[in-house]
This record gives C-alpha cells, structure tokens and sequence, in this order.
C-alpha cells in the first residue's frame, strides 16, 4: 500500500485500540492518515492510550473513543465524532468481536443475546452508520472469522453471530456501490492474541495450531496488509468475504 493512497485519509477504527484493530491504526498512522479509534471498555483503556500515543508520535492526527458499540446511539456518536473533528470519513474498519466457547445445549438466552449484540447487531448498524457517513468512494471492511466455513462445535453462537455479517457485506456493497463505495469482509483463522487464548485449553490451542495447512495461529502481521489492500487498492474487490486462515479452512 503506498503512502498516497490514504495520506490525509480519515480512517476510523471500532476496536481500533489493540490486537489487530492497534496494529490496523499504527499502519495508517505511518502512511499518513487521520484516526478515529475506538475501544470498549475500561478494560481495554490502557492498551488504547498507548495505541494513541504511539500513532500521534507517528505524526497522525488522532482521538479515542470509548463506548458500547452494542448500542445503536453509541455507534452514530462515534461516526458523528470522526466527521465533526476531521470533516468527513474515508475508511471505516470494524475490528469488533466477543466469542464463547460453550456446549450448544449449555448456552443461556442471556449468553446468545449477548453474542448477537457484539457481533451482529453492532456490526449491521456499524455498516449502516458508514453508509450515511462515508465519503464516496469510501471503504468498508468488517473482520469476521474462518469458523463460517469450519466444520466444529462449541461455537455455535459466536459463528452463528458473524455468519450474518457476511450477507450484511453483500447487501451494503450491492446498496451502496452506486457511491462507489467498496465493502468486505475478512475471515482471519484463530489469532495469536489474547482474544483467543481466553477460553482455550492447551490442548485446544495446539489443536488449532495444528489444523492449518501451514501450520500455528494466524498472525495479526498476515492480516493487517490484506485489510489494508482492500480499503485501497482493492476497491474493485466488494461484497465478498475473504477468508485468511493459512489453510484452516478450505474456503
């Protein structure tokens, strides 16, 4: 990706604060883009304010912004945000994720409903906002997750929740590819990130590592370029998902 192509860009982040939405913001930063980078939770402060600094040494112009993306009202503050302080958006990237692992027959409402407000409701209305608020010819990409085309249990609901995001993609590039705006989503195989490692036996890490065709965890370093492709260069790339998982999956 060269600098040119998103030097003075604004490009805004949801879980742009750490893992692959830290890095994401650090790699803009250096080619010259403006961020908006959102976090969660106070959970997740620290690491963010350190992705804050770090691009703002970087020379980026950039703000955090703390909320629930799981409500609506949240997620247009956020956009309204970005607009207010840089004057428009280009590229809208949503890193955002929750993931369970747990016996289908164990699983509580409370626990479904939950993982459908993180992982699909947020990101329908996280595709919405950007549709009214992006610049044309602006870019849109979602991070997802190869178990849409993996063959497992105990993640019912945390696949369940990403497989809609995946029709999201089609319908929003189809409605708004009239304004030449591109949208994707990427599916990356289980990160080497402390997102994955939290409900994960060792024997289930070394599973994982052990199923990709090449061999361990996907590395946030793999996927980082491919969503930065898409939202530049890439833009003739839209309505699909895109799955990166070193062979994990055969889709």
């Amino acid at each position: 990706m060269s600098t040119q192509d998103v030097k003075g860009k604004v490009v805004l982040i949801a879980g742009g604060g750490k893992n692959l939405g830290g890095l994401l913001s650090r790699d803009f930063a250096a080619k010259g883009a403006k961020l908006a980078i959102h976090y969660n939770s106070e959970s997740s402060k620290a690491d963010s304010e350190k992705t804050l600094a770090e691009v703002q040494e970087l020379g980026a112009e950039a703000f955090l912004f703390q909320a629930d993306l799981t409500k609506v009202a949240n997620i247009t503050r956020f956009f309204d945000e970005a607009v207010s302080q840089f004057g428009g958006i280009d590229i809208a990237i949503n890193t955002v994720g929750m993931v369970l692992k747990k016996p289908f027959a164990e699983t509580t409402e409370e626990e479904y409903d939950a993982m459908f407000n993180v992982n699909s409701k947020s990101a329908y209305f996280f595709l919405q906002e950007a549709g009214k608020k992006l610049n044309d010819n602006g870019k849109i990409c979602t991070i997802v997750t190869s178990l849409l085309a993996a063959y497992t249990g105990l993640y019912s609901t945390y696949a369940g929740a990403k497989a809609p995001v995946e029709h999201f993609t089609r319908a929003a590039s189809k409605e708004l590819g009239g304004r030449g705006i591109s949208v994707t989503a990427v599916a990356p195989g289980p990160m080497d990130t402390p997102f994955f490692y939290g409900q994960e036996t060792a024997d289930a890490v070394a599973y994982h590592q052990s199923a990709s065709a090449l061999g361990g965890l996907t590395d946030i370093k793999d996927i980082a370029p491919l969503v930065e492709f898409l939202v530049t260069e890439g833009w003739w790339i839209t309505g699909q998902t895109i799955f990166a998982n070193g062979g994990y999956t055969t889709r």
